[in-house]
């Protein structure tokens, strides 16, 4: 099917949280306003625990898989660009190691899309090579593994501080 065709139910809870609350049906740049629904989780699950913030974030992955393979083959099309739940969990994964504080939310957020967009290897070929759920959802986990590595380091050398 036409992704142009393929629209979202958003009265069904699953096709809600895929396109991330309907910021994945604002025209141009839809992966860019879900990660931006990442950032109010983020602030929100920034005061728990290291131990219980990666459980949150292990568990919206692996809803993930579910999340993202259903709503693509209720719309019969292999990762909609619409679908931005793997991006908001590909942030929250960036922001793993991040301090406290907006310029380290900015800068999570830059080098996530940097990461999610140019898609250094192996991010490509998994992109291009795995499908359904685990595809749509394991090249952005790698883009938040990349940026939470990017954004330890930078935070070690103490750069903006």
């Amino acid at each position: 099917m036409n992704e142009e065709k393929a629209s979202p139910d958003m009265s069904k809870p699953v096709h809600l949280l895929a396109f991330g609350f309907g910021s994945g049906l604002l025209p141009k740049a839809p992966g860019t306003y879900g990660t931006l629904v990442g950032v109010p989780l983020y602030l929100l699950l920034q005061p728990l625990s290291l131990s219980l913030y990666i459980l949150f974030v292990l568990l919206a992955f692996l809803a993930g898989l579910w999340i993202c393979q259903r709503t693509s083959e209720d719309l019969g099309v292999h990762d909609h660009s619409g679908i931005v739940w793997d991006e908001i969990v590909g942030y929250l994964v960036g922001m793993t190691f991040a301090p406290s504080g907006w310029l380290w939310i900015v800068i999570g957020f830059m080098l996530f899309r940097l990461f999610d967009i140019l898609k250094p290897w192996p991010i490509i070929w998994i992109d291009h090579r795995v499908e359904g759920g685990l595809g749509i959802m394991l090249d952005d986990l790698l883009a938040g593994l990349y940026t939470a590595g990017a954004v330890f380091l930078l935070n070690l050398t103490g750069w903006f501080s």
